[in-house]
């Protein structure tokens, strides 16, 4: 499984929104661009792509910026990897009508996604921002 720049960065982007959740003021995306190092014209796209699966709302205008649509706890990572990515592990291996190699092979593949999936599936944004949230030294994160 590979997670290309979209996908890592558009997790860093609901991380980044996540410690402002609940804020009456949305974030403007330079400043998401700034604290998370994202190219703000990438970042756009992937706030666009972020919006449309529901993920975050946007609001027009010089007092505009972007917010979560529902709360971080309630945003899987799965889910999110396939809105920037598509589909998490596509194996042709583990289609039945094309499996030609040994069952065996098959079934680890199975497993091995399964796995993958699982974790994905029960990690939240909301638990990748208190890890974010725990790793920066005191002090370090800051509102004006």
């Amino acid at each position: 499984m590979k997670i290309s720049t979209k996908g890592e960065y558009g997790i860093r982007a609901l991380i980044e929104l996540t410690h402002r959740y609940g804020e009456a003021k949305p974030t403007q995306s330079g400043e998401i661009a700034s604290r998370q190092s994202i190219p703000e014209s990438y970042l756009e796209q992937l706030l666009t792509t972020l919006r449309r699966a529901g993920f975050v709302r946007s609001v027009r205008g010089p007092q505009g910026g972007h917010a979560l649509s529902r709360p971080p706890a309630q945003i899987a990572v799965s889910d999110v990897i396939e809105a920037l990515e598509g589909p998490i592990m596509d194996m042709d291996c583990l289609d039945e009508s094309r499996a030609k190699g040994p069952q065996a092979q098959a079934e680890m593949w199975g497993a091995v996604r399964a796995a993958i999936l699982g974790v994905l599936a029960k990690t939240t944004i909301a638990d990748l921002a208190e890890r974010d949230r725990l790793a920066q030294p005191v002090g370090a994160r800051y509102n004006i």
